[in-house]
C-alpha cells in the first residue's frame, strides 16, 4: 500500500533531515514537501539566523520577495533530494500559522502520516515562541513522526 506523506519544510537542517528520513524509510510513498510562510513572524520564514534590523520591513513587498526566493531554494533542495532517491515528490505552499496549516492540509488532503523536524528555530526564539512540532503532534488527525537532531538526545 502506497502511503501519502506530508513533510513540512522550512529550510532548516532538521526539516531537511525529516525529508531525507521520509525518502529513505518510505520508498513507495507519495510525498508532499509543504512550506508555510508565516506572515506574523518576520524571522521564522527563514531558517537562517537574521538580524531584523537589517531586513526589509516585515510585510513589505521586498520582505515577501525575499520569502518567496527562500521558498524557491527550499523546494529546489527538496526536489534534488527526491530525484536522488527516485521518489514521487510534489511541493505545496500556503501562507498562515504553520501548525494550523500543516494540520489542516493533512485533514483535507487525505495524508496518512506527517514527518517533520522537531524544530526549525534556534536559540531564544525556540524557547519563547513554542514548538510547531509540538502543536502538530497534539492536533494532528494522523500519526506524526518527529525527527530529532542527534545532539538533542
Amino acid at each position: 500500500m502506497s502511503r501519502h506523506l506530508l513533510v513540512p519544510v522550512d529550510g532548516s537542517p532538521l526539516s531537511r533531515q525529516a525529508l531525507e528520513f521520509a525518502l529513505e524509510e518510505y520508498d513507495n510513498a507519495s510525498i508532499v514537501a509543504f512550506h508555510v510562510l508565516d506572515p506574523t513572524d518576520p524571522g521564522y520564514s527563514s531558517a537562517t539566523e537574521i538580524d531584523v534590523r537589517n531586513e526589509p520591513r516585515h510585510g513589505s513587498d521586498e520582505w515577501y520577495e525575499r520569502a518567496n526566493e527562500e521558498e524557491k531554494r527550499i523546494f529546489e533542495d527538496a526536489r534534488e533530494l527526491a530525484a536522488d532517491s527516485d521518489a514521487d515528490l510534489e511541493t505545496e505552499r500556503t501562507v498562515g500559522d504553520p501548525a494550523r496549516e500543516i494540520v489542516d492540509y493533512a485533514e483535507v488532503h487525505e495524508i496518512d502520516q506527517i514527518v517533520m523536524g522537531s524544530h526549525g528555530r534556534t536559540g531564544a526564539t525556540r524557547l519563547l515562541l513554542g514548538s510547531v512540532a509540538e502543536l502538530v503532534v497534539r492536533r494532528s488527525p494522523v500519526p506524526v513522526t518527529v525527527v530529532r537532531d542527534e545532539t538533542e538526545r
